[in-house]
């Protein structure tokens, strides 16, 4: 027997809010919300529905409420690759104009990605663009 990834989950104080905030952050859609958790998945994966397959289901993101606010530094973290340059430093002000905000996590100032937080201080990074 094989294991694929299914989800990521992500605690928040507020997991709707936060979940929506990656939803429009990533495109993605929210697949359904409850007071225990909020899921997202790619918009291609809600049309199409019912007709995937378990190993086409995509990963998608869990968003979970927690009581506490996050302390330290993830263990773990999402990176993000956008198609050129200027897609990324778009997509980076676009991030920020959502409510994220540069971090320094000890990166140096050479490095080809750039560190941002999301509204609940969630790293991630935006890496250098990968063009085809």
């Amino acid at each position: 027997m094989t294991l694929r990834w299914y989800s990521t989950v992500i605690e928040s104080i507020d997991h709707r809010a936060l979940a929506h905030w990656w939803a429009d952050a990533l495109g993605w859609d929210v697949m359904f919300e409850t007071d225990d958790e909020a899921v997202l998945v790619p918009p291609w994966a809600r049309e199409l529905g019912p007709t995937l397959r378990f190993e086409q289901v995509p990963p998608g993101l869990v968003f979970v409420p927690v009581d506490h606010a996050k302390q330290g530094k993830n263990r773990l973290h999402l990176d993000f690759a956008p198609h050129t340059r200027q897609d990324r430093d778009a997509e980076i002000e676009r991030l920020i104009a959502l409510g994220a905000r540069r971090i320094d996590v000890g990166q140096g100032p050479d490095v080809s990605w750039e560190v941002l937080a999301d509204p609940d201080g969630n790293e991630f990074c935006v890496l250098s663009s990968r063009e085809y």
